[in-house]
């Protein structure tokens, strides 16, 4: 497995003319600051040695590579997914990659359903914590020497992050609310029962990405921040029948004001 990362990485350093230390996953809600991306360069999946390709409908396949304000960046477009059939180390394979070439902060975004009774379809959500409801662990194995076996995940998503978010969104007028994510293998919805006891076990907003790859980063010794923009709600009352292209639509009318409050935070990391 290591051999295979520095593989991937060497492959990737040969391509590379910048030193990005900030790394951003453009999942659902982030799409478009890929536009707000200057000097750009970027490299397909398909041509990567050991990078599996995404499959799901509206997300891309590629690394991008140039400066977003003034701090150089990579950001995956097109993340990889438990659901889709890969293992959970395929899935968290860019993470490691990541550290390979030195990524000391990782910024995830993704669609959620909304648990807590006071969110609404649209909503940002600060993740502050997670609970992991995936059957596979993606540290499950051989230790990869990034980390400690057991590694502590006290602080899986940054407080000092958090509070400048806070800041920011403050600042531009932006309403985010604050939650935990539960990380769920997918591709169903949940059914209302489901929602009902994720809310029980302490979640606010449910998806099927996120966890796995934060995981790896914090053993990996990169710092995360996380939101999720609420596609749909998962209230008691509330619940309605949901498609993708439905989630696709919330998350898209709330993408400007993740694109702010990200943009904003990684120029000031």
């Amino acid at each position: 497995m290591l051999e295979r990362i520095q593989e991937t990485a060497a492959f990737l350093k040969g391509k590379m003319h910048t030193c990005p230390e900030t790394a951003i996953i453009l999942g659902t809600g982030l799409g478009s600051l890929v536009n707000d991306i200057t000097d750009k360069y970027e490299i397909s999946y398909e041509t990567i040695p050991n990078f599996p390709v995404s499959t799901v409908e509206g997300h891309s396949g590629k690394l991008i590579f140039g400066k977003l304000g003034n701090k150089d960046i990579m950001a995956m477009q097109g993340r990889f997914h438990f659901y889709e059939g890969y293992s959970m180390k395929e899935v968290t394979f860019p993470i490691r990659v990541m550290r390979e070439l030195g990524i000391k902060t990782l910024f995830v975004s993704n669609a959620a359903g909304g648990m807590h009774p006071e969110f609404e379809i649209g909503d940002l959500m600060i993740i502050t914590d997670h609970i992991n409801f995936f059957p596979e662990h993606p540290l499950r194995g051989k230790n990869i020497p990034y980390g400690p076996r057991f590694p502590d995940m006290s602080e899986a998503y940054n407080k000092e992050l958090i509070r400048k978010a806070d800041e920011i969104a403050h600042e531009m007028g932006i309403k985010v609310q604050h939650g935990i994510y539960i990380g769920t293998q997918g591709p169903t919805y949940e059914t209302p029962a489901e929602y009902k006891m994720f809310r029980i076990l302490g979640a606010d907003a449910v998806g099927m990405s996120t966890v796995p790859e934060v995981i790896v980063a914090n053993h990996c010794g990169i710092r995360v921040f996380g939101m999720s923009v609420i596609t749909d709600l998962g209230v008691e009352g509330k619940i309605v029948e949901v498609t993708h292209e439905e989630v696709q639509k919330a998350a898209d009318q709330a993408q400007p004001l993740m694109t702010t409050i990200m943009r904003e935070l990684i120029n000031k990391v």
